[in-house]
């Protein structure tokens, strides 16, 4: 499986698409995550908060960088989470700890380009992976 994109390659072509164009974006993003084992998918890895089920299953390699594991059973929520990993994915657990997660995502205004059912758990995707990092920078 392909890595996912780097955000700023994300957003310079998001920028360029009408809303239609912007959901395909979404949709194919969330294609490039790795596959997630079923097994994985548990009520502990549920995060909590979002509309449609999104399972988030963090680890730490062995050079101390995050790499999460994700899936949703809704397509565009699938993209939105790739989106929010591929602002962190494969970092060091120390950067990803110091970095604000909501305003690199900011430029996108998925606000304003998606429902409030497919936003609202934003933010705890976001907690969840600031608080692995921190947990795991200490």
């Amino acid at each position: 499986m392909a890595a996912l994109p780097a955000l700023d390659d994300i957003f310079d072509e998001y920028e360029l698409l009408d809303s239609e164009d912007r959901y395909r974006l979404l949709i194919d993003l969330g294609r490039k995550l790795e596959p997630m084992p079923d097994v994985l998918q548990t009520d502990a890895t549920k995060v909590r908060g979002c509309a449609a089920s999104v399972w988030v299953y963090p680890q730490r390699t062995p050079d101390g960088r995050l790499h999460f594991q994700a899936d949703s059973n809704a397509a565009i929520t699938k993209g939105i989470v790739a989106l929010v990993l591929a602002a962190v994915q494969d970092k060091p657990a120390e950067e990803v700890a110091r970095m604000d997660v909501a305003a690199a995502l900011a430029r996108f205004d998925l606000a304003r380009q998606l429902s409030a059912n497919r936003t609202q758990g934003i933010p705890s995707m976001i907690a969840l992976v600031r608080d692995t990092a921190q947990r795991l920078a200490a």
